[in-house]
């Protein structure tokens, strides 16, 4: 990650064979850091409760939140401020939060435990790995993509985890009538997300023909602290979402 404010995990796809999380372009930069003591509790003492690895396999989400709910991930949750606060809020959904770096899950872990939630649960790996090995085809509600890096350099392009083989994966993973939410503050990279998601079948944009592509950020994306200062500052955000139709 070249930009600390934003969170994008996983893995860049290329080409037509071959696992996408196998090959490709990396979309992240692992960074070291230091741990505070919140973030190292969350990783060693709520981890064995609520982590989750490649090596568990496949996973039966009805039996691993122990009930049959809306099923939401988000994938590169940064700190989890934004998912903790969406899991707080809305007890009757499980939550799934795809992340990297070790500060921000152990973060997130930590303040999941202090809140009592029970619908979260966290990777800590390339969220394409993720998707392909451990979430069924069919099983999800929404995938939610706040915020990736936009890697604005033109070299860097093929970076950008928004790409057609990514999108179709997305795609495999929704329910029909699921939706795939993404949000940036750049506003070149919303047209690029909105120029591969116009073109990616099975899908259709739910905006407004006023905003298309667009949407106003909905009430259930929270506000983030950054994102609050831009606005103050008249910086942009642009929301976009798309249903799965076939």
């Amino acid at each position: 990650m070249n930009d600390p404010r934003h969170s994008d995990r996983t893995t860049a796809p290329a080409g037509p064979d071959a696992p996408l999380h196998r090959r490709g372009i990396k979309s992240y930069v692992l960074r070291a850091g230091r741990m505070t003591q919140a973030q190292t509790r969350g990783l060693e003492e709520v981890w064995p409760r609520l982590g989750l690895e490649l090596a568990d396999g496949r996973q039966d989400l009805e039996a691993l939140f122990g009930r049959r709910a809306p099923r939401v991930v988000e994938i590169g949750f940064g700190m989890g401020a934004s998912l903790v606060e969406q899991a707080e809020r809305h007890p009757d959904t499980d939550f799934l939060g795809i992340e990297v770096h070790a500060p921000g899950v152990g973060k997130l872990l930590d303040e999941a435990d202090k809140r009592g939630l029970t619908n979260l649960r966290v990777y800590r790996e390339d969220a394409l790995a993720v998707l392909e090995r451990c979430i069924p085809e069919g099983s999800l509600t929404t995938v939610q993509l706040f915020f990736p890096d936009p890697w604005p350099k033109k070299k860097h392009h093929k970076r950008r985890i928004v790409q057609p083989a990514f999108v179709e994966l997305v795609r495999s993973r929704l329910e029909v009538g699921g939706t795939f939410h993404l949000a940036t503050d750049w506003e070149a990279y919303a047209e690029w997300m909105a120029e591969v998601m116009e073109a990616a079948p099975g899908f259709i944009n739910t905006a407004s023909p006023d905003t298309a592509p667009f949407v106003p950020r909905p009430e259930y994306r929270p506000l983030t602290k950054f994102e609050a200062r831009g606005e103050k500052l008249g910086h942009g955000v642009w929301d976009l979402i798309y249903r799965r139709v076939e």
